[in-house]
């Protein structure tokens, strides 16, 4: 696996409409809408959607399988750390991997329950996981999702497996995975970010929750 670079003079974080780091329970989903709407029409890495389109479709298709409103929550946020990270934006096409699931995890985990923030942490994991234990999964991924897995570390092995199994919320992860494979038809019209202010609002910790 390919650890990441740092490059503060061009990396994404610098692109951001404020800074992430001073962002508070109270100002979080006015940040996060905020992304969408600066960030979201960026290229998802060679695939025929936007990062927006992608993300609102995951979000969809976990609200239409009835999924608790953290996990719609999480299929919605789950490549923030796309916008978050500190490597170039085209880290990718360089062979990196900028670990955007544990930018984003780390980001959401301050005012989110782990519900929400864990399958975010989880769901480049649960692609190898699903690699290694679905025969037919690899040979379903995008050509796109075949290049970041290889970045990613590939198909996981037998005490990977068993691992990410003992995690609680490995099966969450594991939805949102479908989901993530699912959410990339060109075109399909879905509800705008704002739509789901009031499910975002509804799940952030009370101030001071987390000390902040």
């Amino acid at each position: 696996m390919t650890a990441p670079t740092t490059n503060r003079e061009t990396g994404i974080r610098d692109t951001l409409p404020s800074d992430p780091d001073r962002v508070t329970a109270v100002t979080a989903v006015d940040f996060i809408l905020a992304l969408f709407a600066q960030a979201g029409g960026r290229d998802y890495l060679g695939e025929v959607v936007s990062q927006q389109e992608h993300a609102l479709q995951c979000a969809v298709c976990a609200d239409q399988e009835d999924a608790p409103p953290p996990l719609v929550a999480a299929s919605l946020l789950h490549d923030v750390g796309h916008y978050l990270h500190d490597c170039a934006e085209d880290a990718a096409a360089q062979g990196l991997d900028s670990r955007h699931e544990q930018a984003g995890a780390d980001f959401l985990a301050r005012f989110f329950p782990p519900e929400v923030s864990e399958p975010v942490r989880l769901h480049v994991d649960a692609k190898r996981y699903l690699c290694a234990v679905e025969p037919d999964y690899f040979d379903r991924l995008s050509e796109a999702s075949v290049h970041s897995l290889n970045l990613q570390g590939g198909p996981m092995s037998p005490a990977e497996v068993a691992a990410f199994e003992a995690n609680p919320h490995h099966r969450a992860a594991v939805r949102l995975r479908r989901w993530d494979e699912t959410g990339k038809v060109e075109g399909l019209r879905t509800p705008a970010p704002e739509d789901f202010r009031a499910l975002l609002a509804g799940l952030v910790r009370p101030v001071g929750a987390d000390g902040r």
